[in-house]
This record gives C-alpha cells, structure tokens and sequence, in this order.
C-alpha cells in the first residue's frame, strides 16, 4: 500500500480516541479551554517528533517562505474554530451524530477543493457529494428551509465544524508544498508551526474570556495530556498523508473512523442512536466510498 494510506489509517484511529477524550474532558472545561489543551498539551511532543525526524533523516530545518507562512496561519485559525465548534456540538447532540456531522468535513474538502484549489471532481465524485449531502440532512433533522438549521443548533456546530476542518486540512496541503522539500518534513514543519501558533492564541483567549478555566487545565491534566498525544499523533498522520496525496481522497478513507466511534458510543457513553439516525449516517458513510473507489 501506500505510505498515505498508512498515514491516513493512523489518522483515523488516533482521531477517534482523542474525539472521545475531549467529550470527556467537556464535561469539566468550556469550549474554548478543551479546544486549547489538544494544542497546548501537544504542543512539545510535536517538537520532539520534529527534532527526531530531522535527525533520523539528517536535514536541515527548512527555510518557511511567505506562502507557507500565510497558508499555514489561515489553517491555525480554521483547525481552532473547527475544533471548537466540534466540542460546542456535543452539548447538543450525541458522541456518534456529533462526529458524523463533523466528518462531512470529507463532502466539504471535495466541494472547497474542486471550487478554490484547481482539484475538479469526476461525475462519480458528484454524486458522492449528492448521497453525503442526503445523509446529513438525516442525521442532523435539518428541513429544506434555513431556519430550521438554527433550530437544531447542534446541527449547525457540527457541519461548521467539517466547513472548518475542511479549510484547514486543504490549507495543510498547500502549505506543506510551499516548502519544497521531504514531505514528511515539511509535513512535521507545518504541524509544529501550527500547533505553536494555535497555542497561543487558544490560550490568551481562555485567559481572556475566562482566566478560571486555566487551572482547571492543570487540575485534569492526566486526562489533558491523553487528549494532546492522542491529538499529535493523530495529526502527524493527517498532515503526512495530506501532503503525500489528494486531501479529498485522504479525508474519504479517514471515514473508518465511524467503525471506532460507533464502538465508543456504546461502550463508554452507553449512548443510543436511532435507526434514521443510523440511515444517515450510513449515507455519508456510503459517500465517501463512492469519492475513495469510483470517483
């Protein structure tokens, strides 16, 4: 196979388990400070990881050129505003359905991709987008008029999180090439720039908005530093495989993910989800196989 597919598999996985223990952790931060420990917490393991891959292949730092720069920052942003959004979802809907509306972030990178970053779609991709579109519309109970979006607010959070895990991930990729150099590389650069200067900014935000929620990082810090492991690891295998192949591709198969989360649905939150729910969810799911097989 190829090393993407590794990576992206990793991905998934780690995904998964740093999904469930920021639910767990929600229960004890706000938004915004749950959001800030997956950065805050992994933030010197992915210097380490940096530190050891450019010794293991022996290569200089790259030089970060202005389109690295700028692409990179966009993608911090989008990461922190995606994941927040994630987080808010859970107030509102169940561990699976929450995810599975984030995880249209796969239909989304398709559309944003195909329509900003000169990466069309075949016909079978389209109606990929189609059946995702459908299965959305299921799972999260959203009718065909806008202001029923805003009456199921769970629903809004968790397609805003997919729009801006989508953005981030097509940014990743375009700024890991800016560096023109190993992609596993340049793909460990991209993370550690990022994850410092999303950092610091989640952090003077909580600071800011809620100072209280500071020690609180520190009072659950076994459970924050799970959430930052499982988070950098798991973004080593995105931002890896992203940079090796088509992001659109990437985020299809990174869809095994629902196999682990329906698993933790039922053993560790002991949560129920319906059969319609399961239709759609089973829709998005078939979306995504269409986008990794035919498309």
């Amino acid at each position: 196979m190829d090393i993407w597919i590794y990576f992206t598999l990793l991905a998934a996985f780690m995904q998964a388990i740093r999904t469930a223990g920021q639910k767990k952790l929600s229960a004890h931060l706000n938004s915004m400070a749950t959001t800030s420990v997956r950065y805050v917490y992994a933030l010197p393991f992915a210097w380490l990881y940096l530190w050891w891959l450019l010794e293991f292949k022996g290569h200089e730092m790259p030089e970060l050129n202005a389109s690295f720069v700028q692409s990179a920052l966009f993608a911090s942003v989008a990461q922190i505003i995606g994941t927040a959004c994630l987080i808010t979802a859970f107030r509102y809907r169940n561990f699976s359905v929450a995810t599975s509306l984030a995880k249209t972030e796969a239909i989304q990178v398709a559309i944003l991709g195909a329509t900003f970053f000169a990466a069309p779609l075949s016909l079978w991709g389209w109606v990929s987008v189609i059946v995702g579109v459908v299965g959305v519309i299921i799972v999260s109970k959203v009718k065909f008029n806008t202001t029923d979006l805003f009456k199921n607010p769970g629903a809004g959070f968790g397609v805003l999180s997919g729009l801006g895990l989508a953005i981030t991930m097509l940014l990743v990729r375009e700024a890991s090439l800016a560096l023109n150099t190993d992609l596993m590389i340049s793909a460990a650069v991209t993370l550690v720039f990022m994850i410092t200067v999303q950092s610091v900014i989640s952090l003077a935000y909580v600071a800011i908005q809620n100072s209280a929620q500071l020690p609180l990082m520190l009072k659950h810090w076994r459970v924050c530093t799970f959430v930052g492991i499982t988070s950098v690891i798991g973004s080593i295998g995105w931002y890896t495989a992203t940079s090796f192949h088509n992001t659109a591709y990437v985020k299809a198969l990174g869809q095994v993910e629902f196999f682990i989360t329906l698993f933790i649905t039922y053993r560790i939150f002991k949560e129920s989800i319906s059969k319609m729910e399961y239709l759609g969810m089973f829709l998005i799911l078939l979306s995504v196989f269409i986008l990794l097989l035919w498309a």
